[in-house]
């Protein structure tokens, strides 16, 4: 399928546009990332509180985080999470941004996460406790106050076990979340201590199931490996390019990719406010680079096909004619990539929004280094050495077999 036939682009004759463009564009980050401070990092980088919350019900994320906002809590990261083993599960992972480290970071941020949550989900009956944000000393405490087994002096001892009963029970048995108080009838607690809990708890609609702090030595060690991750990539690809074809192909390749995910850091600078640094994002930008060096490639292969076929003319027509060739081709694989990661971007939410946008300005930006970056580099290269030499096709670049002289005596 072609959108084009017989395209007569001179691409080459726009090499310092494309350079100009680009530096403009590299300049624009290195500003916004001096100006801001940096980039914006997730709790993945940055450290902070991460607490798994388990719901009844599925629960609509988007309005816990408006929600979430509207009490104050403005610097949070809220996803679902899937587990194939328990499908029926609906768990939510609340990230808070760090404020500390030690367990009373840890509670106080899973106190403000739970109270809330707890304006979101409004109690079903005021003057009850909610049983599933409740712990086994809160357990203890209050079978200790009503003592349903009138043990009286030798309450202590015995309720603080069966404060923990309670609480093994709704974590071991029931996942953590109980859906109605009536569970407890198979508990195996004394029938006066269930009535008690029964007539003074209610089944609250989420229960908190797992809390972490990442610390800021874990972000910066992620960073580190986010780094030798892309380098890695880029070596390798490196590698296998100047194998392929030559070592100027390859340098040009990597560079061009360099250019993409510098510029697309530079963008996220700028619009720091809205997207941030997270795990996700970097998967985006290792696919931005897989991405980029393909296209690129592909206009490479056939830039080796037609330097066999167009031997005498000058290098640039070759470029431009390979280019001019994998045109539909490019608008038709890129295109298409590009307005489904626009729909993922529009309608994907606030989870998927910076891992989006990455993958929006990397195609964009990936498509156009490849015939703006690399190809001008290999066509200014050539041009320094002298030489008409593009892809060695067999014999010596440079040293292709010319018209036959004349033999004179």
């Amino acid at each position: 399928m072609e959108f084009f036939k017989q395209v007569d682009i001179h691409w080459m004759s726009k090499a310092k546009f494309f350079f100009s463009l680009s530096g403009l564009l590299l300049l624009i980050g290195i500003v916004a990332y001096i100006h801001n401070g940096g980039l914006s990092y997730g709790i993945d980088f940055k450290g902070g509180t991460l607490v798994t919350i388990r719901f009844a019900q599925a629960p609509n994320v988007d309005s816990i985080r408006h929600d979430m906002e509207a009490q104050g809590i403005t610097q949070s990261s809220i996803q679902t999470i899937h587990d194939p083993a328990s499908p029926n599960t609906h768990d939510v992972e609340i990230g808070l941004q760090e404020t500390g480290t030690g367990t009373q970071a840890l509670d106080a941020a899973e106190s403000t996460i739970i109270a809330a949550l707890q304006h979101s989900f409004p109690a079903a009956d005021p003057t009850k406790k909610d049983f599933n944000t409740a712990t086994a000393a809160d357990f203890a405490d209050y079978l200790v106050s009503k003592d349903p087994l009138g043990l009286s002096t030798s309450a202590g001892n015995r309720y603080s076990q069966l404060g923990q009963q309670v609480a093994d029970f709704r974590n071991k048995d029931k996942g953590g979340l109980l859906t109605s108080m009536a569970d407890l009838n198979g508990s195996g607690l004394p029938s006066q201590v269930v009535t008690s809990l029964q007539n003074s708890y209610y089944a609250g609609p989420f229960a908190v199931r797992d809390d972490a702090i990442v610390g800021p030595k874990v972000g910066a060690e992620l960073k580190r490996q986010a780094v030798y991750v892309t380098l890695y990539a880029l070596a390798g690809m490196l590698v296998y390019i100047a194998i392929r074809f030559e070592w100027i192909y390859g340098v040009a390749a990597v560079v061009a990719v360099f250019h993409d995910v510098l510029i697309t850091l530079g963008l996220f600078s700028l619009f720091h406010q809205y997207f941030e640094i997270s795990m996700t994002v970097i998967a985006a930008l290792l696919t931005l680079v897989g991405y980029s060096m393909n296209d690129t490639i592909v206009i490479f292969d056939r830039v080796r096909e037609n330097n066999r076929l167009m031997r005498r003319e000058p290098f640039p027509d070759i470029v431009n004619r390979s280019i001019n060739q994998t045109l539909s081709r490019t608008i038709l694989t890129s295109g298409l990539t590009f307005l489904t990661v626009l729909v993922l971007f529009l309608m994907g939410g606030p989870v998927l929004r910076s891992f989006s946008f990455a993958l929006v300005i990397g195609i964009v930006v990936g498509t156009y280094s490849s015939f703006g970056i690399a190809a001008p580099m290999v066509v200014a290269w050539n041009r320094w050495r002298g030489t008409n030499a593009g892809v060695s096709t067999g014999s010596a670049a440079g040293n292709r077999p010319g018209p036959a002289k004349r033999a004179t005596a």
